[in-house]
């Protein structure tokens, strides 16, 4: 099964597969919260996400609550929040777990690879960040504190574009 197959619902409770909400692009997948000092980062996230979507690229939201209780809202209150305060248009799914017993089977796959400092396994902090290719293979993780304007991370976005 590839990674694009993993059923995960759309912020509204939508039924879809990764590769349905990513629409078969490359994508950055962004675990998300709206009171966290890092949420500034919608900012950038949008603009990567408007620069590169005509050459096949999106950024993917998946909200979770785990890190200080910093994304409490309902599925409204966050789609109301990220489009009123940093006029988000990229996809987001619905709220998950990203690490313990309830983790979402998502992050049983992303959880594998290491970013550049070395770190795998569990989530450190929202806004940690990976990069997927059109076919669904994990080719890089960010730290939480990589800005999606960091050079490395756009030469990595740039590297999975046709």
């Amino acid at each position: 099964m590839s990674l694009l197959d993993t059923p995960i619902a759309r912020l509204d409770g939508t039924p879809a597969t990764l590769g349905e909400i990513t629409g078969g692009n490359a994508a950055l997948l962004v675990n998300v919260a709206s009171r966290c000092g890092l949420t500034p980062q919608y900012t950038g996230l949008e603009a990567l996400h408007e620069e590169y979507a005509d050459r096949g690229f999106t950024v993917v939201g998946i909200p979770c609550n785990q890190f200080g209780r910093q994304e409490p809202g309902s599925s409204d209150e966050i789609a109301e929040f990220c489009s009123a305060t940093y006029g988000v248009t990229f996809p987001m799914t619905e709220k998950v777990d990203v690490n313990g017993a309830a983790r979402h089977s998502l992050y049983d796959v992303l959880t594998a690879t290491s970013d550049d400092a070395g770190h795998s396994g569990d989530i450190q902090w929202n806004f940690e960040k990976f990069l997927i290719d059109g076919s669904g293979r994990v080719v890089a993780r960010f730290a939480p504190s990589v800005v999606p304007e960091d050079p490395g991370l756009v030469k990595a976005v740039q590297s999975v574009l046709g």
